[in-house]
């Protein structure tokens, strides 16, 4: 679903959710409907889930759906794109702009470092969704899910190990204390191994994804990207600049 204004705008912003998530979530629908002053705004569902076709693959091939979701902007004029991305989509952002690159900022709220991660009850819980016949029955009948029954062969690369590609490409990354599913380690491992443009922001009391951030988490997230963004567009054409004035010297030198 794209939000938009009337005039046309060539900033947009992709919403990517979290395991189980929709575009038709509220609190999906509240941050988009937050960061349309910063441009137009881009929600969908990963594969097999909900409406969407095919099966979910917790993280893996989901890039690709990522990588439509931003050429299909590409294709409507945007000529600068970030991702936000929430749990699940969290790691998908951090892996698609590691692997695809094309986009202008990345956004990752309470992803995880590493797969596999069974360390707090609520993962251990999802780990049995997803492992176990009953469990994604429970899935698909209760929360709309699809899951594949296969384990990942090869294994994509953590989130920790790809983060340092994204560069120069800005990374902020944003985790509650009050995570339920991840420890703030998570966050603090993918910071440090992404290069610089990076931010981290630890935020007191917060819980897990969509659900938990707010309307003041927003604003700062919307302000962060509004700036970065602006940077990136300053920095594009200074090198611009700088390439046509090298141009225009060599051919008064020829």
């Amino acid at each position: 679903m794209l939000l938009r204004r009337a005039e046309p705008r060539t900033t947009a912003v992709v919403l990517a959710n979290g395991f189980t998530g929709s575009h038709r979530n509220p609190h999906t629908r509240a941050i988009a409907e937050a960061m349309l002053p910063l441009g137009d705004v881009l929600t969908f569902d990963f594969r097999g889930h909900h409406r969407s076709g095919g099966l979910s693959t917790v993280g893996n091939a989901e890039i690709h759906d990522l990588e439509a979701a931003v050429r299909h902007l590409r294709r409507l004029g945007h000529t600068s794109v970030a991702v936000v991305g929430f749990s699940m989509g969290a790691a998908v952002a951090v892996r698609h702009a590691a692997i695809f690159g094309g986009v202008e900022a990345v956004v990752a709220v309470s992803g995880p470092s590493r797969w596999y991660y069974q360390g707090t009850r609520r993962m251990r819980m999802l780990h049995l969704g997803i492992g176990r016949s009953f469990g994604r029955f429970f899935l698909r009948a209760f929360r709309k899910v699809r899951v594949i029954d296969q384990d990942w062969d090869p294994r994509p690369a953590e989130p920790r190990e790809i983060a340092g590609d994204i560069a120069p490409t800005p990374l902020l990354v944003v985790h509650g204390e009050a995570d339920d599913y991840f420890p703030t380690w998570h966050a603090t491992d993918v910071h440090d191994a992404a290069q610089e443009p990076r931010e981290l922001w630890i935020v007191p009391g917060m819980g897990h994804a969509e659900r938990a951030v707010g309307p003041d988490l927003t604003v700062r997230i919307r302000a962060w990207l509004a700036d970065h963004l602006a940077h990136r567009v300053e920095k594009n054409q200074d090198d611009t600049d700088t390439s046509t004035g090298h141009q225009d010297s060599v051919r008064k030198r020829g």
